[in-house]
């Protein structure tokens, strides 16, 4: 709308000219006098001087209008070039899913994020990818104290079935997928028990972590028999939430023992304490037993002493005479 005002403008501004003109040259043709022509002038400067005025003010109105849609362009484009990273993100994300290996690596990273954030620096707490005497390895293995012992999670199971019965168009495709998903998940709940729970090396359950909140409603729903197998081979189907809550009574547990084991060596530090002070007390008896016999020694001492001052003053009270002895008489 700025840009044909501005044409028309333009337009009006040509035909004033134009009518300023003839009417220069009606007047210059019927000889009018020049005080005539000079008030003309002073109209047409006026007139060319308002219209270069709304010229101008529509000028900067449309160059205001076009830096703004300038502007406007800028933030599409920047929208634009977002939506598209966002696209091939989600395309990475959508390939990475489609690959039953890269699934498998998805749901152990995701169980590496929650037993890192659970337990943080406590390396002690838990293992990744740990060894058991079978030469197989777990996912994750959570340290527990016997018993009931340490705990194996496995993070690998296959999403392919879940995927199917997802995109299943019909209920014929909805039943045989879910079939699917209910032999993938028994077998694999199979292979954990088998692999991962060992007398006397591990506790006596596992636990099998899906990496989705709707697998575990689905098995819980519409797979009882999936449950019943777990049960039977105590292998426990956890999901994240499941798996953070179990992580945060893993913990507790943890905490629990140490405070145990901290317990267990104050109290044998108490009692070596208190053998020693037993020892003190004999040796502070026996130390005071010989401060009562130095006592004692000290009275008799000071008691010898006072018998000695008083023969001696009577030896110092004798009279000493001339009177000669028997033996002085011959």
């Amino acid at each position: 709308m700025d840009i044909l005002s501005l044409i028309f403008g333009i337009v009006l501004g040509v035909a004033i000219g134009g009518l300023v003109g003839f009417l220069l040259a009606q007047y210059f043709g019927r000889g009018q006098n020049a005080r005539e022509i000079a008030d003309l002038k002073v109209q047409v400067k006026t007139l060319q001087e308002s219209f270069s005025g709304q010229m101008q003010k529509q000028t900067d109105s449309t160059t205001t209008e076009l830096r703004n849609l300038h502007e406007r362009l800028a933030v599409i484009d920047r929208a634009r070039e977002q939506i598209g990273n966002l696209t091939s993100t989600t395309n990475r994300l959508e390939n990475m899913l489609s690959n039953s290996q890269a699934r498998g690596a998805f749901g152990e990273t995701q169980l590496t994020d929650l037993v890192k954030e659970m337990f943080g620096n406590n390396k002690a707490a838990y293992k990744l990818q740990a060894q058991l005497s079978n030469k197989r390895r777990v996912d994750c293995l959570l340290n527990l104290p016997n018993p009931p012992g340490p705990i194996g999670i496995d993070s690998k199971f296959s999403l392919v079935a879940w995927f199917a019965l997802r995109d299943a168009k019909t209920d014929a495709e909805s039943t045989a997928a879910r079939k699917q998903l209910e032999t993938a998940l028994i077998q694999h709940i199979n292979d954990i028990a088998d692999r991962y729970i060992i007398h006397g090396e591990t506790a006596d359950s596992a636990l099998m972590f899906v990496p989705s909140e709707a697998i575990f409603a689905e098995i819980h729903s519409n797979l009882p028999r999936v449950l019943d197998v777990s049960f039977q081979k105590r292998v426990l189907v956890v999901s994240p939430t499941t798996m953070m809550a179990i992580l945060n009574s893993v913990r507790a547990v943890l905490r629990d023992a140490e405070m145990s084991k901290n317990a267990e060596f104050i109290k044998k530090q108490v009692g070596i304490l208190l053998k020693d002070i037993g020892r003190l007390g004999e040796r502070v008896g026996k130390l005071k037993q010989h401060f009562t016999q130095a006592q004692t020694d000290i009275n008799n001492i000071d008691i010898s002493a006072d018998a000695i001052s008083r023969t001696g003053e009577k030896i110092n009270t004798i009279e000493t005479s001339d009177t000669p002895t028997l033996d002085d008489k011959g």
